[in-house]
């Protein structure tokens, strides 16, 4: 038996768009502490989409991205009498967007533009139109989840 649940730490709105989920995204993106890096990088990219295509804001284009990357279905290895089982389970809202932020920057990261800049941005806005790694990722375990439905009665 566990002892007892971990404590969510709230973290506080980054000081220009107001926003958890940028403070999020910049803590999972920093390196070794250094959190100004990792904010010059974030904001670098928010301010690459804006001048790229006018018509929309960069933070727009976050939102979007994140929104689109979120996963609604996951698999879960269920072990019952020996065997083991991919039964698919619903994603928590917080876990949703913890994976929505983890897969955009790993998947930034494996991009092979020059600079960080614009590899998270180039990740922002294919995530943001529905395309990219990070949301054939997504399309991916929804996918799986899809193909382990018969096992959905072991979820508990």
């Amino acid at each position: 038996m566990r002892r007892r649940r971990a404590q969510v730490r709230e973290v506080l709105a980054d000081p220009i768009y107001g926003s958890k989920v940028i403070t999020k995204f910049i803590n999972s993106l920093m390196y070794d502490g250094k959190k100004s890096v990792a904010t010059q990088i974030m904001y670098g990219a928010i301010d690459y989409i804006g001048n790229k295509n006018k018509e929309v804001k960069g933070i727009d284009v976050f939102n979007d991205a994140i929104e689109n990357v979120k996963p609604v279905l996951e698999i879960k290895a269920r072990r019952v009498g020996g065997a083991t089982y991919q039964v698919p389970v619903e994603v928590r809202p917080a876990r949703q967007q913890a994976l929505a932020i983890r897969w955009i920057i790993l998947n930034a990261r494996k991009r092979s533009e020059r600079t960080m800049i614009e590899k998270l941005a180039g990740e922002l806005m294919d995530a943001a139109n529905s395309k990219g790694a990070a949301f054939k990722k997504k399309e991916d375990t929804y996918k799986m989840a899809e193909a382990n439905k018969a096992f959905a009665h072991y979820r508990w």
